[in-house]
């Protein structure tokens, strides 16, 4: 059986270490440019072909990878690249989408004779470069088959959830423990700081015993160390998941007060000028504390 031909939108932090992945394991890969000439350009030094547009890479591949900001970004892909995808094209959302979003755009693709499944991603930049991400893959066993060989190039730990939009359920779930987190942390530093405890002071309490966790250092590596980047994801992007979380628990009728409180201490660090590109969770730690008339200087 000849590989898949893989086409991908979105060759951003992620996506560009996803797709060196799969040129490395022998696929062929077609990419499409945005906004960012740079990744594009080195993909192709790495001997991946450019699509002029989405509906020239749809035509040349049978299973499409998006990553992209979130569920209208996806939805519009996929009606770009409608009219020519090939036969029995598997789309691959490894977003962090609406689920209900994604069971419309899976019937809409079912009814043209194609394929979708979510794929959204566990882990940094850093580990999509080594092909060590992990994945919550929603799709039809079938398929799920089908794309094992290829998420296998840039993935090492992959769970098959259960049928699409499984994934993006799970994502959303696994999103709202993290950014609880960052929400919990950054009300505790400010009341660290008000009652006259230090926030270094409060790291080595916490930092080694059972309250320590990976997102505990990646978010102190900003609170305590200063490090911008130490967790680039931003709170815009934050937010839309927490709002995506929220429409989740409506859909099935499930009263969600500690996501919606955790939504409200983003919304309001959007609110208070944190909506740029370069606004990381671990900044909201500073929007708190200036809420409350902390200064963390």
């Amino acid at each position: 059986m000849s590989k898949e031909t893989i086409g991908f939108v979105g060759v951003g932090l992620m996506g560009q270490g996803m797709a060196e992945n799969l040129l490395k394991a022998g696929f062929a890969v077609n990419v499409v440019t945005h906004r960012n000439r740079g990744p594009v350009d080195d993909l192709v030094a790495q001997g991946a072909t450019e699509a002029k547009n989405l509906a020239e890479l749809a035509a040349v591949s049978s299973v499409v990878h998006i990553c992209a900001p979130g569920s209208p970004q996806v939805e519009a892909i996929v009606d770009a690249m409608m009219p020519t995808l090939q036969a029995g094209s598997v789309i691959v959302d490894c977003s962090t989408s609406d689920p209900n979003s994604t069971l419309a755009l899976a019937n809409k693709l079912a009814q043209a004779g194609h394929h979708m499944a979510d794929a959204p991603l566990g882990g940094t930049p850093v580990q999509a470069q080594s092909g060590e991400l992990s994945t919550m893959v929603g799709a039809d066993l079938g398929v799920f088959e089908r794309l094992k060989p290829v998420i296998s190039a840039w993935a090492k730990t992959i769970v098959h959830i259960g049928p699409c939009a499984a994934g993006h359920k799970m994502k959303l779930l696994n999103n709202f423990l993290s950014l609880g987190y960052a929400a919990l942390y950054s009300e505790a530093l400010a009341l660290s700081e008000k009652v006259g405890i230090s926030t270094k002071e409060f790291d080595s309490v916490i930092r080694g015993s059972r309250m320590d966790c990976g997102f505990y250092q990646t978010f102190m590596g900003y609170a305590v160390e200063g490090n911008r980047e130490s967790h680039k994801f931003t709170l815009s992007n934050a937010l839309k998941d927490l709002r995506y979380l929220e429409a989740m628990a409506d859909e099935v009728g499930l009263s969600n007060p500690i996501g919606n409180a955790a939504k409200n201490s983003f919304a309001m660090a959007l609110s208070a000028g944190g909506d740029g590109p370069n606004d990381y969770i671990p900044h909201l730690v500073d929007f708190v504390a200036a809420r409350n008339g902390v200064s963390r200087a």
